[in-house]
């Protein structure tokens, strides 16, 4: 037995199963390497694309040491405890306007994926955070690396698995554990991830990123934030209040204020009522 491996109710990932259901199948999933330890997935899988990596990299870890959110936030979780993965996707054929419907898009899948393997009911906040009950399941980290002319998207993920009350970092997040899960085995939630990920991907690069070919409808139907009050801190430090009426073709969150109406791209997004 792996002598790190002091918490039986956290088994480690299965390498040679997730390889074996995804990278031996028909999947765009070329290569999973779990990592013991790393400071963040999205660095490693940013310096693989760098050096010329291809399209369906992933790297997950049993612990990150310094995952980052956005903003550059710091997310830390106990090892094993949670997934920390990363991809590598080269959305060639998608225009440069449509990238941002990416994290939608991940968000999506991972609400999809931990619906159908954990029997967990979750929603999105936009632009990327994963919800249940209320409170933050993941987060999603999309980064664009570019070199030699040549975009790509490495595409983070941090999900709380089995992560206890007290391991959690802010007091509005929850876990699968803490949500009566069907299940908190990462190598099965990692599996249906990828899987959800892979086919919603797919059909986006068949549409050429067009997010009215299905992914608009199906990210506004488990999209909490639409209909509610809501206050958005913009990156400039401005801050947006009113109702949150729609997302934009551009993946935009629009807001309707006492004054005008504001369709933000970024931002700290607090659910306050419903509309």
């Amino acid at each position: 037995m792996d002598s790190a491996y002091a918490d039986l109710d956290r088994p480690p990932l299965d390498p040679a199963a997730l390889r074996r259901s995804l990278v031996d199948g028909a999947s765009r999933w070329r290569d999973i390497v779990v990592r013991e330890s790393v400071e963040s997935t999205n660095a490693e899988v940013a310096e693989l694309a760098l050096g010329g990596a291809g399209e369906g990299v992933v790297v997950v870890a049993e612990h990150q040491r310094g995952g980052r959110g956005r903003q550059g936030r710091v997310w830390q979780a106990p090892p094993r405890s949670g997934l920390a993965v990363s991809m590598l996707l080269r959305p060639d054929r998608v225009a440069a306007a449509r990238w941002p419907w990416l994290p939608l898009l991940t968000g999506v899948a991972v609400a999809e994926a931990v619906r159908r393997c954990a029997d967990v009911e979750a929603v999105l906040k936009w632009p990327n955070d994963v919800l249940v009950g209320g409170r933050k399941l993941a987060g999603i980290l999309v980064e664009r690396v570019e070199v030699g002319g040549r975009a790509a998207a490495v595409v983070g993920i941090g999900l709380n698995v089995s992560s206890r009350a007290e391991e959690l970092p802010v007091d509005d997040a929850t876990s699968l554990l803490l949500v009566g899960a069907r299940t908190t085995d990462r190598t099965v939630v990692l599996r249906e991830v990828l899987r959800v990920l892979d086919q919603l991907y797919g059909a986006w690069l068949s549409a050429e990123g067009d997010p009215d070919v299905g992914l608009a409808d199906a990210y506004r139907r488990r999209c909490a934030t639409l209909g509610r009050q809501v206050r958005a801190e913009l990156p400039s430090g401005d801050v947006v209040t009113g109702a949150a009426r729609r997302i934009d073709a551009e993946g935009r969150l629009v807001i309707e204020t006492d004054v005008a109406v504001v369709a933000i791209s970024a931002g700290d997004v607090v659910h306050l009522r419903d509309a």
